[in-house]
């Protein structure tokens, strides 16, 4: 395994003119500042991408009018969430109800903050980076509980409620499906992950690990659209049900947060998936010099997004494809088919590496 150096000019430049405690802190609010942006670009881009993915499959043509090819009908759509009055429910607990929004959001952040764009633009390399990303996930599920509790509405506590189940469950086979991987590459550290899959393609994760690899990015795959409460896996907010699930009683910028929230989270967990199983911001690599050496010119970032918004295709996909599954059909295809799968997975996983039947 071939070691990047992690090292970023802005940060040199900072440790190399500011006394240590000075540069740490210009380089945290940098770095800050930087996730912020990238957060709210996201998001309003992601939002345009639904529009007009869900539109081409419907065989329309989305926003057309705001802005050129409806670019700008986003951002119009924010100031008109900005400027709803906030209203706040009687018999709502104020506390609860004005908390919840703002969880999903820093679940989201914080996962980005180890994910690596790139050979140099990582705001932390954790050691233990698989593991962090399942404990700040969770903040987003207690968001979710405690809007729907705060809420002191019935349809937003039983969408709550659901959700809850929901997210527990296949959180379950999303870990498993993440820590095959760490057993693979022998690191929880995503930038190691990304690391030992240098190479040709055939050396990502999906594919290094026979039939386990691609089996884990599947299970990957059906358990995270569970998590990002995505259709046709969205039986917490179901709106011919539930009349919109734990956000029914938001309004303004606190139903803002939890929407923005739903196209971050999307972003971050395609983009986990792209670190973990189809080598993050390595280049495409075809074992063939010349072909390799030009596709290696393109910038590690570059890479990292194709990637990532390739996965985020995929979720749009699925929205817009299959039918809405029933709340006890859900549990199921998780506690009888994803988990036990994830299970025997882990097995398979477990014996190729044990016996170094892995892709070299």
């Amino acid at each position: 395994m071939t070691e990047i150096p992690a090292n970023n000019p802005v940060g040199d430049f900072l440790r190399a003119n500011l006394p240590a405690p000075w540069a740490a802190i210009g380089n945290g609010l940098i770095a800050v500042a930087a996730l912020a942006g990238l957060v709210t670009v996201t998001a309003i881009f992601l939002i345009w991408l639904e529009r007009k993915v869900c539109a081409h499959f419907q065989a329309r043509l989305g926003p057309t009018r705001v802005g050129p090819f409806g670019l700008l009908q986003p951002i119009a759509d924010a100031i008109k969430l900005l400027m709803k009055e906030n209203v706040k429910p009687r018999g709502v607990d104020a506390l609860a109800y004005f908390l919840a929004p703002l969880l999903p959001i820093t679940g989201s952040f914080l996962v980005l903050a180890v994910i690596p764009f790139g050979p140099t633009l990582q705001v932390v390399d954790l050691q233990a980076g698989v593991v962090y990303v399942v404990a700040v996930s969770g903040l987003g599920i207690l968001g979710i509980l405690i809007g729907g509790w705060g809420s002191n509405n019935k349809y937003s506590l039983l969408g709550s409620m659901r959700s809850g189940a929901q997210l527990f469950s296949y959180e379950l086979s999303m870990v498993l499906c993440m820590l095959l991987i760490v057993m693979g590459s022998g690191t929880a550290s995503l930038r190691e992950i990304v690391l030992s899959q240098q190479g040709p393609f055939w050396h990502w994760w999906i594919i290094k690990m026979p039939l386990a690899g691609v089996a884990a990015f599947v299970l990957f795959m059906v358990s995270s659209t569970a998590e990002l409460n995505r259709g046709p896996l969205d039986l917490s907010e179901a709106e011919s049900e539930l009349t919109g699930g734990f956000h029914t009683e938001y309004t303004g910028i606190s139903f803002s947060m939890f929407f923005l929230a739903e196209f971050v989270n999307m972003f971050a967990s395609a983009g986990l998936g792209a670190t973990l199983f189809l080598g993050g911001f390595l280049p495409v690599q075809l074992g063939y010099a010349p072909v390799d050496h030009a596709l290696a010119m393109l910038p590690g970032v570059c890479w990292f997004f194709a990637k990532t918004y390739s996965l985020i295709f995929l979720y749009m996909w699925f929205r817009w494809t299959f039918p809405r599954l029933r709340i006890d059909h859900l549990l199921s295809l998780e506690w009888k088919f994803l988990l036990p799968a994830s299970m025997a997975n882990m097995l398979l996983g477990a014996t190729l590496v044990a016996f170094r039947w892995i892709i070299p």
